[in-house]
């Protein structure tokens, strides 16, 4: 499988659709988030469509490059990243987990996805929070670190 069609089946990081439904939670996008009924509605991103597809892309391709020491995989393939938003003001904020909540590099790898996403063009800043709900576990895999890890 090719990596669009990898970012297409996960729907992780569609930054310009509307939320859509990972095994049991939705996963927010930039175009619509959501928010409690009585907040003011985000604004509308004005970027084209092309523009959005490129830093989806450059996204992804960033996030492959940040890999737990511990672990032949990148974070993207591990199933690590929850959610991907790219906010009107060119903020990115990204919600993560790590492997377990003993890792090792738990206070760093946040920074490291944070300077992977800040090279993308198009993202003025990354914010990335952490979070252990719902907790990781290896089903959020993709088949190719399944494969690289021999899982099947």
């Amino acid at each position: 499988m090719d990596t669009e069609n990898k970012a297409e089946a996960r729907d992780v990081l569609d930054l310009g659709a509307a939320p859509s439904m990972t095994e049991d939670r939705p996963v927010e996008t930039a175009a619509a988030s959501a928010q409690p009924a009585d907040a003011e509605p985000k604004p509308e991103l004005d970027i084209p469509p092309e523009e959005i597809e490129r830093i989806t892309h450059d996204v992804i391709e960033a996030l492959k490059t940040v890999f737990d020491p511990e672990i032949p995989v990148d974070i993207y393939e591990l199933g690590l990243i929850y959610q991907v938003d790219l906010e009107p003001d060119n903020i990115l904020k990204v919600e993560m987990t790590l492997t377990a909540p003993g890792c090792p590099v738990a206070g760093e790898m946040p920074g490291w996805v944070r300077d992977a996403c800040e090279t993308v063009n198009g993202v003025d800043r990354a914010d990335v929070t952490l979070t252990f709900d719902p907790p990781w576990s290896p089903d959020r895999m993709s088949d190719e670190a399944k494969l690289t890890l021999n899982m099947f």
